[in-house]
Formats: structure tokens, C-alpha cells, sequence
């Protein structure tokens, strides 16, 4: 058996390559939607792609299922359970609880694993020349590392209302079947730290089903299910808007993007004369707040691009990123990866333009202002941050829901933003600024400076 994870560290994605070394022939599960990656693994381990699975209908990155399948001709098998709300709209290989797939000499069980989804699968693994044992489990969002699938990400980002209650009930029938897998059989999860589709992701890759009977909180519980109810729903991150967008692309008929695009490099001149266009500065925060166009959004090329793109842009915005001519085909790939295809170009050189600087103050300053008359500090972190230890008389607003609400009670206040460490505070300062608030303030060292300089805090 061939095997080889793909970890996508900038949504904590993970997809799985498996293949049959004596037949010559592989599976792809959970492909992301660069699918570059996959077909490179196959031609340099002479491997022909025959089979593209899913666990569920994703809702935080835009599956390359369909993409794969396109190019390498490779069957689409896809979840058929869950009633008929939760089936995919478009030509496939149903499959429900019991089914297998075989791959050469591999096979592949499915179980029905609902909970996060109604229509969620999990993937047992043997290897047959082998072992009629399972081996492995790919869990998708069913079971992760120390952590298991939220049930109220329907609610909270397709707006599905009603499901978060049997979508519990639903995870604690579900974990019974994982219960029952042997101890040593290898756990392969959807996602790692740093997903929002949990709140206690572990950071290692995998694990083991007699590990996290151990380990994973929601194993602690026994039969008391409305204590492991309550725990499950307590204290979820805040799901990114553009999650109701993903459940939507991946479940229907859509427009196939089967190589990372090469956009142009434009003058910045030209950008603005056109109009119409919504300026991505993908800089570091601190060349930001140095010197840029006026009415740019700021969200730095790092392992958060993608995410925060999702929250702080809409998807008929057309794009023009800000950002170096060697980044240009990385950022392409982290945006497309969320279904972020209209991006008109690039812009390289912001030499010959007015910019101005982002208003930067220390903690000095905030402690002299943030309690006078007309002054208010925002602390824009999630809502779980600042319960745990927030600056007194900080106001909470979170950034990601900044776009979505009715900010005209903050329009006569001189703004003091601040996040943790910095990187949130300009994001929002910038969108603030992009919406014609002008009294603008931004404590670039936030809270983490806060604290290392010995000032005091609050707790919720």
C-alpha cells in the first residue's frame, strides 16, 4: 500500500492519497482544489488515479473532487445518505453505510458517520494482501484529534436552523461505531488545530481509535448525553461567513477550475483609474501601516489569508491583490481554495501613488485615551478571547461579523482597535477605513503588549 497525507497548513485541511502498488492505481479523498498536488504524487509513483471520494459536503474550503475527476477521468464516489436535503446535485457513485470501494488490492468500508452532517461517511481501510483487519479510518469531520465535529455549523453559516440539536443527537449515536473499532486502528481526521470545525483540534496528524477513547473529551461522557450535549455546543468558535458559500458550491453543479490561473501584473495607476475594484494588500502589517492606498483591505500573505478573506470579502467583489510578483501564484492558490476565482490581477509597484500612513499608538496611548470622552477601544478578537481576559472598558466587537452588522453607533467615535497580537487590529483598521470611518487608531501591539507590560486586565 502506497500512502501519503496532503496538509493544507493554511485551512488545517488534510486529504489522503492511497494506492495499490501491485495494480498501479489510487484513491484521492478530500481533495483540495489545487489538484496539481495529487497528480504529481501519482506520475512519480506511476500511480493512475481511478477513484475521488468525500466524507461530506464541506463547508469551510471548495472541494477538487470534481476537478479531479474531470482530469484523470476517476470515478466520483460520494455520500448518499443523510434524506434528501443533503445529496449532492450532480452526476456520482452513491454511497451508503456498508458499501466498499475497492482499489486493487485495498478496500474501503463505508460508515455512515452523522452528526457535524447528515450525510457524513467515514472510510475503513484494509489492506487485503496483508490483513482482512481494518487498518486505518478516515474520519473527515466525524472524529478528530482530541476534538470531534461541531453539529451547529449548519445554524451558524447556512442558516439552517433546527439542526445543531439533532445533529448532537446524531454525533453521540455516531461515536458508538467508533467505540466499537479495534484500539489500533489508525485515525486520519479532515482537519488539524486551527479549523473552525471544532474547538479543541489536536496539532499532530493522527492518532489512534485507542488513543482518543482515552484522550478525546467526548469519549468521557458515557451515557449522559445531555452532559456531552452541552459541552459539544458550549463555546464553538465563530464559523467564517463564507462557510454558507462552500456548503453551496460543493453540493451543486459549478464551474470547474482545473489549474491554478495565471494572472497579470497591472500598474496600480491603471487600478484605480478603472474603478470598480476592491484593493487587497496582501503586505506585511508594519509595510501597511508605513504607507497605503486609501481604502486597501490588509490581509497579509500568511497562513490566515485565506480564512480572513472569507470573512472580510463577498464573492462578487473583483479582486486586485497587492503583493510581490514571486507570491502571486501562492495567493492565487490559497484564495481559489475557497472558490476565490475573480481576481483581475496583481499589483507590484505602489510607486508614483498618494499613500498614507495607518495611525499606530502604544500602550501609553491607549491608557491615556481609551476612557475619554469620545474614545472607545475595540477589542475585535473572538468572543471567547475576551471573556477569558480582555483591557477594562475594552468594547467587544468581533472583525468577522464587522461587514455584516450595522456599525453606524461607532461612526462619531475616535476608534482605539486591538486584537491579540496585532495582525486582526489592522485587518480592521483597514476595513474601517475602507467604509469612511476617519478617526481611526490602531494598537499595533495589542493585547499580548498589554500584558507584557504589566497593565491589568478583566475577565467575563
Amino acid at each position: 500500500m502506497f500512502f501519503q497525507q496532503v496538509y493544507d497548513k493554511t485551512l488545517a485541511q488534510g486529504s489522503y492519497f492511497i494506492g495499490c502498488q501491485a495494480k498501479n492505481v489510487a484513491i484521492v479523498i478530500d481533495a483540495k482544489r489545487d489538484i496539481d498536488t495529487y497528480l504529481e504524487i501519482a506520475k512519480r509513483n506511476n500511480m493512475r488515479i481511478t477513484h475521488v471520494a468525500e466524507t461530506h459536503i464541506h463547508a469551510d474550503f471548495l472541494s477538487g473532487t470534481r476537478e479531479l475527476a474531470e482530469v484523470t477521468g476517476a470515478q466520483m464516489y460520494l455520500s448518499d445518505e443523510g434524506g434528501e436535503n443533503w445529496q449532492y446535485e450532480f452526476a456520482h457513485e452513491g454511497l451508503r453505510d456498508g458499501d466498499r470501494l475497492r482499489v486493487g488490492n485495498l478496500s474501503l468500508e463505508v460508515m455512515h458517520t452523522p452528526g457535524h452532517t447528515p450525510e457524513s461517511i467515514s472510510f475503513l481501510l484494509r489492506d487485503h494482501p496483508a490483513s482482512e483487519e481494518p487498518v486505518m479510518i478516515f474520519t473527515g469531520d466525524f472524529v478528530f484529534v482530541g476534538d470531534i465535529g461541531r453539529p451547529d455549523l449548519l445554524e451558524e453559516a447556512a442558516g439552517i436552523m433546527g439542526t445543531k440539536e439533532i445533529g448532537a443527537q446524531q454525533m453521540f449515536e455516531s461515536l458508538k461505531k467508533f467505540v466499537a473499532l479495534p484500539d489500533y486502528v489508525q485515525v486520519w481526521p479532515g482537519h488539524g488545530a486551527g479549523s473552525a470545525c471544532g474547538k479543541a483540534l489536536g496539532a499532530v496528524p493522527s492518532s489512534t481509535v485507542g488513543y482518543e477513547k482515552i484522550r478525546n473529551w467526548a469519549f468521557q461522557f458515557g451515557d449522559d448525553y445531555e452532559g456531552f450535549k452541552d459541552y459539544l455546543l458550549r463555546d464553538q468558535p465563530e464559523a467564517p461567513t463564507y462557510f454558507g458559500m462552500m456548503k453551496r458550491l460543493n453540493k451543486v453543479d459549478r464551474p470547474l477550475l482545473v489549474e491554478v490561473p495565471d494572472h497579470p501584473t497591472i500598474a496600480i495607476a491603471d487600478v484605480l483609474r478603472a474603478g470598480g475594484l476592491t484593493l487587497v494588500d496582501a503586505r506585511h502589517k508594519t509595510k501597511f501601516a508605513d504607507g497605503h492606498i486609501k481604502g486597501a483591505i490588509n490581509i497579509q500573505h500568511n497562513n490566515a489569508l485565506a480564512n480572513w478573506a472569507g470573512w472580510m470579502l463577498t464573492y462578487d467583489q473583483r479582486l486586485v491583490i497587492i503583493a510581490t510578483e514571486e507570491e502571486k501564484e501562492e495567493i492565487t492558490r490559497k484564495l481559489m481554495r475557497i472558490g476565490m476565482d475573480n481576481i483581475e490581477g496583481y499589483v507590484t509597484d505602489l510607486s508614483g501613488v498618494d499613500l498614507v500612513k495607518t495611525h499606530v499608538v502604544d500602550a501609553q496611548a491607549v491608557e491615556e485615551l481609551k476612557d475619554k470622552e469620545g474614545y472607545m477601544l475595540l477589542d475585535i478578537r473572538s468572543l471567547s478571547e475576551y471573556q477569558a481576559s480582555h483591557i477594562p472598558g475594552a468594547v467587544h466587537r468581533f472583525i468577522g461579523y464587522l461587514p455584516k452588522t450595522d456599525l453606524s453607533d461607532l461612526r462619531n467615535k475616535h476608534l482605539i482597535i486591538q486584537c491579540q497580537s496585532g495582525d486582526r487590529a489592522t485587518i480592521a483598521y483597514s476595513y474601517l477605513e475602507k467604509q469612511g470611518f476617519e478617526h481611526l487608531l490602531n494598537y499595533a501591539g495589542s493585547f499580548l503588549d498589554w500584558k507584557a507590560q504589566g497593565k491589568p486586565t478583566v475577565t467575563v
